[in-house]
């Protein structure tokens, strides 16, 4: 029996994934595609974006969205379920694209791929790990952990495990394919810099290729790594740890008003955005007489603002990813004032 060739798109919150799925699904070429979006928090929002990208590759029931955590801890309850029902229905796929959330750890979900429900029928063709550049340029994640130890040593005040470090660095061990992203918002030479360092970290013939937002389906699809068959060489901070959780961050959902003019969006969530402890914005929000909604997607002191198609439905939610404890009346008052 011929095996669907699975990649799973990987990559910290606000990296570009979605970005990158949308663009691959227009340049599917006929091949039939099937989407599991996973999304971190009680409210999806990325698997409408795919919905909204106009492609053709997906057919109804062909984009599954999981809510209900971070798929690497809900294998058996959500992504087996969800594999064994995409690959037993009579539409033959050419392949499946599982976007993580920004906070999952691939390694689990590659395991969950000797599963007897899914060994025979589907292999991992390949893990792209996205990897946000202007965040490495800015310093919001860091390439040289043994720097950063060093760093440590002499300032006590530093964190010694800090979460965000130990997600990216077991999506870059995971990798078959590092996708660099933003590239057109970093200057050549820091580029490079940044590619250096990652193919220092990263397996020996992992490449790294540059992206202002598309790459071509041919790069992404057809590595035929088999990666679940390759685990001992996949091992990031958690190792071979079967037990994990994501107690240092958490993510709330808030209904915001609708504004009076799109820069008045745009300040509400540069404003919530800069909050302590708060990583990730993204939902949709309205302005007042405007028959679209607005799509927020806001990373650092990055805020892009777009109108959704009119045609399409959208709840106006936003969802706020941040680390454990951050201030979360602060954060509704920001974007319901």
């Amino acid at each position: 029996m011929t095996r669907v060739p699975v990649t799973v798109l990987t990559g910290f919150l606000g990296a570009g994934k979605t970005t990158l799925l949308r663009s691959l699904l227009t340049q599917t070429d006929g091949k039939k595609i099937a989407v599991i979006v996973n999304e971190f928090g009680d409210a999806g929002f990325d698997g409408s974006l795919i919905e909204d990208c106009g492609s053709k590759a997906c057919a109804d029931g062909d984009i599954v969205e999981l809510k209900n955590g971070c798929i690497c801890c809900t294998v058996a309850d959500d992504f087996i379920p969800t594999m064994d029902k995409l690959l037993s229905r009579d539409r033959t796929l050419d392949a499946i694209v599982i976007e993580t959330s920004g906070l999952a750890l691939p390694q689990p979900l590659l395991k969950a791929f000797a599963w007897p429900a899914v060994r025979t029928r589907a292999t991992v063709d390949g893990v792209v790990t996205v990897v946000d550049s202007l965040a490495l340029s800015e310093g919001r994640v860091v390439l040289d952990e043994s720097a950063l130890e060093a760093q440590r040593e002499t300032d006590p005040s530093l964190d010694h495990e800090d979460p965000i470090e130990e997600v990216f660095e077991d999506q870059l061990a995971c990798a078959d394919l590092i996708v660099l992203s933003k590239t057109d918002l970093v200057a050549a030479d820091v580029l490079k810099d940044i590619e250096t360092r990652l193919s220092r970290i990263v397996r020996p013939g992992v490449r790294i290729v540059r992206s202002k937002g598309d790459v071509a389906p041919e790069v992404l699809i057809g590595l035929g790594a088999e990666a679940e068959s390759d685990m001992a060489a996949r091992q990031g901070h958690h190792g071979e740890e079967e037990e994990h959780d994501h107690d240092d961050f958490e993510s709330i959902v808030v209904t915001a008003p609708a504004s009076d003019s799109l820069e008045t969006v745009r300040q509400k969530i540069a404003s919530a955005i800069a909050l302590p402890g708060i990583l990730r914005i993204k939902g949709h929000t309205r302005v007042k007489d405007k028959p679209a909604s607005v799509v927020v997607q806001a990373v650092g002191d990055r805020v892009e603002l777009s109108f959704a198609r009119p045609d399409v439905r959208t709840s106006e939610h936003l969802v706020v990813i941040g680390l454990k404890g951050f201030d979360h009346k602060a954060v509704q008052q920001t974007l319901t004032s």
